[in-house]
This record gives C-alpha cells, sequence and structure tokens, in this order.
C-alpha cells in the first residue's frame, strides 16, 4: 500500500467518488451496507468504502508492506512502527489507529490495512 496520509492510496485520491471507482474498477464482486451504514464496493483485495452521498470514507485492502513517504514498513512491523511514530495514536475494538498516518488495522488479521479519510477519525475515536 503506498499511502499519503488523507491525500491518496496507491495514487488514487480520497476526493474519488464511488461512480468514479466503478469507472475505474467496473462492477465489485460484491456491493452493499455495512454494519455503520457505509457503502462498501468489495474488490476482493480491495475494499472501498463510501457514505451514502458518495464521499469516500475508508480503503482497506491487503497490504504486505505501507510505504509512506520513503519508508517501507512491513506489516508485522507496522504497530510498532506507529506506536514510536504518532503519538496520538489509540486502539479501538481491537484495532490501531493512527491519526498522523490516517490507518487502522487488526495486527492480528492477515495483512489487511484500511487508509482513512481525515473526516472519519472521530468516528473512530468514538467507538
Amino acid at each position: 500500500m503506498k499511502l499519503d496520509p488523507f491525500v491518496s492510496v496507491n495514487d488514487l485520491p480520497f476526493t474519488v467518488t464511488r461512480e468514479q471507482v466503478l469507472r475505474l474498477w467496473g462492477r465489485p464482486a460484491d456491493e452493499g451496507f455495512n454494519v455503520v451504514g457505509l457503502v462498501e464496493l468489495d474488490y476482493g483485495s480491495t475494499v472501498y468504502r463510501f457514505q451514502t452521498s458518495g464521499r469516500l470514507e475508508e480503503v482497506t485492502l491487503q497490504a504486505a508492506t505501507v510505504q509512506l513517504g520513503a519508508e517501507v514498513i512491513p506489516f508485522g512491523a507496522l504497530r510498532a512502527h506507529v506506536r514510536a511514530h504518532d503519538l496520538g495514536m489509540f486502539e479501538r475494538a481491537g484495532f490501531v489507529v493512527s491519526p498522523k498516518f490516517g490507518l487502522a488495522f487488526d495486527p492480528t488479521s492477515d495483512h489487511w490495512v484500511t487508509a482513512l479519510a481525515a473526516h472519519c477519525l472521530d468516528a473512530w475515536r468514538a467507538l
């Protein structure tokens, strides 16, 4: 995963709309609402989550590494990296959440990392 926090994920900007993702990637393997009411476009190894208005909230993908600028962090070292470099990090519902890096992940999962839009951090804090 190449992450420019709150700006882009794998060079796809957080300003992308649901319709633009559909034009880029076609029909997803699955589409529906998740338990918090976000629209999910599930492409297997990548899941895009949007508000019903079409505004992007999160992008979750399988990432053996996360590239933050010039640094490439292996998934297994991500928790330690976040703890060392983000004093504002917190944990919710089993997820490590990094406001500085704009990401959330379950360190026990199989390399799934979620890139967050800046406007959804408060929702994570409220969990």
